[in-house]
């Protein structure tokens, strides 16, 4: 069970490493926008979703879990991107 767990830790330190690096590029995004509304691109989280779903698929894992897990942290980002554009609207007042 020791290294169960030991292979878990490991892997949910590279998951963490990733997300990571994706919030790298989500600062990006947002400092490229004008506007809280271009944070939420409804044709583009459905892009990213189908995409999920399908290597979910190829890798014999529930699609419907790979799903939901990206949905909560798109969510989040896009909270996250429309936040940080009001506040610069804010201090461009």
């Amino acid at each position: 069970m020791e290294e169960v767990r030991a292979e878990i830790d490991r892997i949910d330190t590279a998951l963490v490493d990733h997300i990571g690096e994706r919030f790298t590029y989500v600062e990006r995004a947002w400092q490229l926008k004008n506007f809280p509304a271009e944070a939420r691109v409804p044709w583009r989280v459905q892009q990213v979703i189908d995409r999920v779903r399908v290597r979910a698929a190829e890798n014999d894992l529930p699609p419907e879990l790979c799903e939901a897990l990206w949905r909560q942290m798109i969510g989040w980002f896009i909270q996250y991107e429309e936040e940080k554009l009001r506040q610069q609207l804010d201090a461009g007042k």
